[in-house]
């Protein structure tokens, strides 16, 4: 999508040339060249007193005439390659808004939340509605679904060994959150967004499901965020877990993600989290005591980039680096989505330059 061209003037000794046009204007020709009518004013047959061709009796009359043909033609000729500068200057510029962001990675997409009660496509990547895996970005649908029930933020919910032990056998990233320590939705909310706890979405996902067993519990809690991509018409996108360590069958597109990031930036919660660099808070633990923590958040767009909302990352050996995010500047907030980027710093540089393109635009 490229931007609207704007009608340029550019001024020459005196010949003004109209450059928003992409194709040329002919010049007339004479037998002298280029027409002497390009530039307004000369004059060529009549003197001041209206006698016709009292110049031209003369050797200087004749050399005088000459010497305004050669300047005329100059000039047009000069006018013509600016004219064809400009055109092909803008020609180049028109190629590069339609080519989109200069960025690395193919699966990525980008759009215009507006004002939040829908969206505009910005840009796609040649990969935008390929399905891959996803990593952690999963849990932005964790997330949605424990949203769904907004009564139930302040629930305390205990942590369970099974969770700690999931985490170790998996190998996903942690929370830390300790065993019989009392937590909060909101605060496991936190500890699941901003370090990316694994440990976090499964008490979420455990407690927010239905069926007598944990397994059963988390199955229902899968089902319904794959209700819920259903509903909001996310067509490239299952899910078979709650945090993104797939079973095979987690997968998502860049379009579908940055949709679902925008939908979750319309609750004031997760749009209050997923801003914060780092969240330090306290529950009580086991022994009766309290238990302090302090989550950091995983998105380096926060605090280097200007406007930057935050929203989720995620990697995995077989997803690579991903990162949905969005940035507010003058009103307008943009929601992004890279998936399946070479390196950590490069999800993070290619979203810098989608949003400076997308700020532009």
């Amino acid at each position: 999508m490229g931007s609207h061209a704007r009608p340029n003037r550019i001024h020459r000794t005196g010949v003004r040339i109209a450059t928003a046009a992409l194709v040329g204007v002919a010049l007339p020709l004479t037998a002298g060249g280029l027409a002497e009518a390009a530039t307004p004013g000369a004059t060529h047959s009549a003197d001041d007193n209206g006698a016709q061709g009292s110049e031209a009796t003369t050797p200087a009359g004749q050399d005088q005439h000459a010497q305004q043909q050669s300047r005329t033609a100059r000039t047009a000729q000069h006018a013509v390659k600016v004219k064809t500068a400009a055109q092909d200057a803008q020609v180049a510029q028109v190629a590069k808004d339609q080519a989109g962001p200069q960025i690395s990675a193919d699966h990525a997409f980008l759009l215009d939340a507006r004002d939040g009660s829908q969206e505009r496509e910005m840009w796609a990547g040649a990969k935008a509605d390929e399905s891959v895996p996803m990593a952690s970005t999963t849990k932005i649908m964790t997330a949605l679904v424990v949203l769904k029930h907004p009564e139930w933020l302040n629930h305390r919910i205990t942590v369970k060994q099974a969770y700690r032990d999931y985490v170790q056998k998996a190998g996903g990233s942690t929370a830390d959150l300790q065993t019989g320590d009392t937590l909060t939705v909101e605060q496991l909310m936190h500890a699941m967004l901003l370090p990316s706890g694994d440990d976090a979405a499964m008490a979420l996902a455990d407690n927010f499901g239905s069926g007598a067993t944990q397994d059963a519990r988390i199955a229902d809690f899968v089902s319904q965020m794959n209700a819920e991509a259903q509903q909001l018409g996310l067509t490239g996108t299952h899910f078979d877990t709650f945090d993104g360590i797939s079973h095979g069958n987690n997968h998502s597109t860049a379009r579908d993600l940055a949709k679902l990031g925008q939908r979750a930036m319309l609750q004031p919660v997760f749009a209050d989290i997923v801003k914060e660099k780092q969240f330090k808070t306290e529950a009580p633990a086991a022994n009766g005591h309290t238990r302090y923590y302090t989550w950091n958040t995983t998105n380096e767009l926060l605090g280097t980039y200007d406007g930057a909302l935050g929203v989720k990352t995620g990697s995995g050996p077989e997803d690579g680096y991903c990162v949905v995010f969005a940035a507010k500047r003058d009103n307008r907030t943009l929601v992004g989505a890279i998936l399946r980027e070479d390196t950590d710093k490069a999800r993070f540089d290619d979203a810098a330059k989608m949003l400076d393109w997308g700020f532009a635009h």
